[in-house]
């Protein structure tokens, strides 16, 4: 029998033109299964995690998925293994929504098989914007745009699934239809890593949350845990209160700002 699906990362460092972005950040294994909310404030490295993880900008360090060096990679290698999501598509491009998700999953929108088409079209209307599929991408709002970048990151059922701020242009409804998606992913036996700015909404859908800042992790663990009144202040610089509803998950419920120096001082 083959051992659970795995990532490591270990001592992951990316520079930008000689200035360090993230510095030696490691995480605990992560498995199959298992949905990981990224969170910290702006400027943290969230994106850029991700985008290291994914092989579109250099880095150096360890991360494994499955034993196997994730940062040598072929593009191809890549494509098979990882799916990711990007915080926005490009504007201007003339594709519909399902050449788009076709593109994805075959590398191309030409000569697919009826087999991909309703693939596509499956994903596509399990994200509720099967009315969307002929439309052209540039013809859609923020918020559809996001609901077919997803559906362009989940088609080819990779094994690591990695979305950034997935949820930043949707409506409350729309919000848990893609946290359900990616909790569905996970539970299928997936590892999917989600970058969020609402606490309170990784709490409901994470089983494990990492906390970065100032270019490294400051805390990760499970969200109940790791979400305090003291986390708010060191990390956010707001005085905040943490509360728990009656499922036991926290809440954030923000004050104002610990100290309006060191609030203006991180933007």
């Amino acid at each position: 029998m083959s051992s659970p699906l795995t990532l490591q990362v270990r001592d992951l460092k990316v520079s930008y033109n000689g200035r360090e972005v993230l510095n030696r950040i490691s995480l605990p294994d992560l498995h199959a299964g298992e949905l990981i909310a990224l969170a910290g404030p702006n400027g943290a490295g969230k994106s850029t995690f991700l985008k290291a993880i994914a092989g579109l900008v250099h880095a150096t360090g360890c991360v494994r998925l499955d034993g196997r060096d994730c940062l040598r990679w072929s593009a191809s290698e890549r494509a098979q293994h990882v799916g990711f999501m990007p915080q926005a598509l490009p504007e201007d491009t003339r594709l519909t929504v399902l050449e788009a998700t076709l593109a994805a999953l075959r590398g191309n929108a030409a000569g697919v098989r009826r087999q991909d088409e309703i693939q596509a079209l499956q994903v596509i209307d399990r994200l509720g914007i099967g009315e969307l599929a002929l439309r052209p991408l540039f013809e859609l709002s923020g918020g559809q745009r996001q609901l077919a970048a997803l559906a362009q990151a989940v088609v080819r059922g990779s094994p690591l699934v990695l979305l950034d701020e997935p949820v930043s242009a949707l409506d409350l409804a729309h919000q848990w239809q893609v946290m359900n998606e990616a909790r569905r992913l996970a539970d299928e036996g997936r590892i999917v890593i989600v970058v969020l700015h609402d606490l309170t909404l990784a709490a409901q859908w994470a089983n494990r949350i990492a906390i970065l800042n100032e270019r490294q992790v400051h805390s990760f663990g499970c969200p109940a845990e790791v979400i305090s009144d003291q986390l708010l202040q060191e990390v956010w610089c707001v005085r905040a209160r943490v509360r728990f509803c009656e499922q036991g998950r926290p809440y954030v419920l923000v004050d104002g700002p610990a100290s309006q120096s060191r609030v203006c001082s991180t933007l």
